[in-house]
Parts: C-alpha cells; structure tokens; sequence
C-alpha cells in the first residue's frame, strides 16, 4: 500500500513516512512517519504488529483513507467531544462495547483539460461532487459490521460519457462484517463482503482517490498477525461501475484477484536506527477477456514479489519489484516491473524540506506480435501518479522524476516535480494509465513520450477541511508526436470536508 514519491498523496502507507506526494490513491494533508506510528486500528482488530505497515491504510489526525480502520473510542469521553460531529462518532448502543461509529466525506473539485487525450481538441472542464456517508457498528471487541454509500455526480463541459468511477448516481462502496480473536500471540481475523482494498505498494494497489469513488473488491480478507510477522489472504472480485443508482454497480466475476501478502519488521538497529519492513507477496489476477494488440484472451497472471519500505535517518524508501508469469490465451507471459522511490530530508526538523527521486521501469512488448507477452500490468494502482492527465501506467515504461518538497508554513505543503518518460521498446504502444494503448503509436516514433512538470499545494485548514491546488503541464515528445499526439495541460482546484 506504500509508494513514497514526492508527487503523492496521503492516503499512501509510505506517504505517512514522507509526507510528500499528493497525486495518490487518498488526497489529504500528509504527515511525518510519527504520526503514522500513532494510529490505532479500530476495535475490534487488535494487531501487534505496527499499525503503520498491517495494510489498512494510513490515519492522520483521526481520520484514515478507509474509514474503518478509525478509532473513536475516546470520544466516549464526552469531555474530549468538540462539537456536534464528534457525538456521532461514538453513539453507545446498551453498553460501551456494542456502539456506532458515522463517518462522511464531502468533496467539491473541478478539473481542466487542454487538448484532451493528448489530441487538438476544445478544453474539457469537470465539475464532480463527491459524498460518502459510512456507519461502523461495533458488537463487542470481536464483531463488526460495516456499510458505506457514495454518491458522485458530475457535470461541466465536453465530458463526454464519463465512467461509473468518476459519475456515479449512488454505489454501495463498502459492505462487510468482520471478526476478530486472539490465538496465543496472534491476532487473526476475517473480513467477508464489498471492501476498499489496498496491502500492497501503492503502484500496484491502491484506492484511486482521485476518482470520485473508490475502488472496491467483493470477497474473503483474512490475517494473521504477530509483533513482528503477518501475512494475509485474499480471494476477491472487482466491481463493474454503473452511473445510475445503486443496482448497477454489480460484482465482475470474471475478474479475479487473490494472493499472500507477508510483512516482516526489520530490526530497528539497520543503519543506526530505522523503521523499515520487507513485506514479500505473491498474487493472481485473472481475468476472462483482456484485450492486448489486436487479441482479446483470458490472462491469469502471477505476481512474485517485494515491498521493501521504510525510514532510516533522514532517508525514506519505498522500493518494490516483480515478476509477472502466467499464460496469454495460448502464449507465455514474462514481465517485470521494477519501482524505486526515495527522499532525503534536508534538515533535522521533520518539517524539513525534502528533495525526492523515483526511477521506475516497467516491460513492454509482445502485443503486436505471436511471442511471448512482455507488458508488465497493475492490477489497479495509482493511476495518476505518472500523469494527472492519465498519459501514463506503469507499462511498456521508464520514468525517471527528481523533485523537491518544501512546507512554507505548519499547514501549507508545496510540491514540484519534473518527469521524464520513455518506453521500453518502441516495438509495442504508448499505455494510457487505463491499460489501452496510444492508437498509433506501437512501432512509430522514439523512445521518448511525454515530459511531466507538475507542481502541488496542500492547505491544511483542519483535521476536517484541506484545499489542494494541482499544476501540470505534459510535453509531447517523438514517442507520441509520430503518432499526431501533443503537448496538453491540466489545472485542479478542490476542497474536502471529512467528519
């Protein structure tokens, strides 16, 4: 759930240690790795093992990217409880441990578009609400049961036909139960039901923040954690987004996602003091119908893999790799991905300015030809975090950003990045951050596809309010050119209210 690149936003596990990059799956104000460290899982989970790295997101000031991994217990206190909002996040039904829990979101955003789609076209404007209202019903310490509704309308100029996960009428977003129980040392549990999930290196999985609604799964999570190992299964299915009402946003059971995620607390005495862990992984995607060329199979692919995340001084990594094995329809497939993050705190003060770098390099190939498949693939990760136009995935890729962070006041964080872009091979396309290809582009131009130069601010008002403020303009280089693609701009200005 960790990619610590500068340009991220909070919702990421390692932007808990970095604070740097906005362009995430969640999009808030980040903090420092200390504030990470002090989130408690909400009752009933009871995990020893550090809560910044068990994958349930990161918890700023209260509030978590998944909304119930927040623990509100403390305002049974009615001495800690500020106003009105903080009553309802601790209701007491007949005693202390059988209680509800009700959290929201609202989001008021507007982005625009230059050339969209990288082609000469009349600029595009998004005007998108955002609303989620959850409710989280504790039945003792062990049971839990979980529901949330999003609604996302959308309005502006030249949408087009957007998707069901940026206009949505009313989704069902989460629905589960869970339970909890202590075995020795070990605390296990089980989740069943429609879930946010997101154990993994934020390039891989992530929640799409940016989207108006999220990205659930529907399916069994369960774990097993100790102070210093875990591991968790999964067996879940994605969701087909409808733009209606809350019947048409039904399971996609032709797409299938399962696997073991592993964590290992690494000794705090590496390097002279450091918090970091290695979580090993191993994952199956399959799906019945993927389209790659001019094919159309069923792929199942096999991720083997490492996250290896953390902080060591002024340091921070976020370091993961992969291969990517499996069939094809009838052919072998053979990828890799390789994404390296990192930042230097140019100070002693967590406030620090901080320059960062990630290198990323993701296979290509094969698509247009009968031999082995060589495009590497996300199952659903960050897919802005190249571009916030969606020019880029972590396909047929290298990229290489140097940037710098810097907190011109306690509430104000502002970010610029510069990324330069090139493909693998020039024998296979261009990716969109959906997955599809630059049409015309597979076999034509350079190396060389688009230049990024982006810039992010982040006003923290409260716990509760953020503005943010997004930049960016992509630079059309011969990989795209060839094929009559060119340069396009991108402005974003929102405002997110939580409680």
């Amino acid at each position: 759930m960790n990619r610590l690149s500068p340009m991220r936003g909070y919702g990421l596990a390692i932007l808990g240690l970095t604070a740097t990059h906005p362009a995430s799956a969640q999009e808030g104000p980040p903090s420092a790795i200390e504030a990470r460290n002090t989130q408690v899982p909400a009752t009933p989970v009871a995990a020893p093992y550090p809560d910044a790295a068990a994958g349930d997101g990161n918890t700023q000031q209260g509030y978590n990217p998944l909304r119930w991994a927040e623990d509100w217990r403390r305002m049974r206190d009615p001495a800690k409880r500020d106003d009105l909002l903080d009553r309802l996040k601790y209701i007491p039904i007949g005693s202390d441990d059988v209680y509800l829990t009700l959290s929201g979101e609202l989001r008021a955003r507007v982005n625009y578009f230059s050339n969209p789609q990288g082609r000469k076209a009349e600029h595009q404007r998004q005007d998108s609400y955002r609303i989620f209202l959850g409710a989280d019903l504790h039945l003792g310490e062990h049971f839990r049961a979980y529901g949330e509704l999003a609604r996302g309308p959308m309005d502006g100029k030249n949408i087009g036909s957007p998707s069901g996960t940026l206009s949505n009428g009313l989704l069902l977003q989460q629905a589960f139960v869970d339970g909890t129980a202590r075995v020795g040392q070990i605390d296990v549990g089980a989740r069943v039901g429609r879930q946010v999930f997101i154990d993994g290196s934020n390039l891989l999985l992530a929640n799409r923040d940016n989207n108006t609604v999220q990205t659930s799964l529907t399916g069994v999570r369960t774990w097993a954690r100790g102070s210093r190992l875990r591991a968790d299964a999964f067996d879940l299915y994605y969701t087909t987004y409808g733009n209606g009402g809350i019947g048409d946003d039904p399971v996609d059971w032709g797409r299938r996602f399962s696997g073991i995620t592993t964590g290992i607390v690494l000794p705090k005495q590496l390097f002279g003091g450091s918090k970091l862990y290695f979580d090993p992984f191993v994952w199956r995607l399959r799906n019945r119908a993927v389209a790659w060329g001019t094919e159309t199979a069923r792929e199942e692919r096999v991720y083997v893999g490492a996250h290896l995340w953390g902080e060591a001084g002024p340091v921070t990594i976020d370091w993961t790799a992969n291969h990517q094995g499996g069939r094809y329809g009838d052919r072998e497939l053979d990828a890799w991905q390789v994404l390296l993050a990192g930042t230097y705190r140019l100070g002693k003060a967590n406030n620090a300015p901080r320059l960062g770098l990630h290198v990323d390099y993701a296979t290509g190939g094969g698509a247009y030809d009968r031999g082995k498949l060589k495009n590497a693939f996300a199952p659903y990760g960050n897919n802005i975090y190249y571009s916030y136009q969606g020019f880029l995935t972590p396909t047929n890729l290298i990229a290489l950003a140097p940037s710098l962070t810097v907190l011109p006041t306690k509430s104000l964080r502002v970010t610029g990045e510069y990324q330069f872009t090139w493909r693998e091979t020039t024998d296979d396309a261009v990716y969109r951050a959906n997955g599809t290809p630059f049409t015309g582009t597979a076999g034509a131009g350079g190396r060389r596809t688009v230049d990024v130069a982006r810039l992010q601010a982040i006003w923290t008002v409260s716990p509760r309010l953020s503005l943010t403020g997004r930049l960016e303009h992509g630079f059309a280089r011969n990989g795209l050119k060839t094929a009559g693609y060119r340069d396009s701009s991108y402005a974003a200005l929102w405002a997110s209210f939580r409680f």
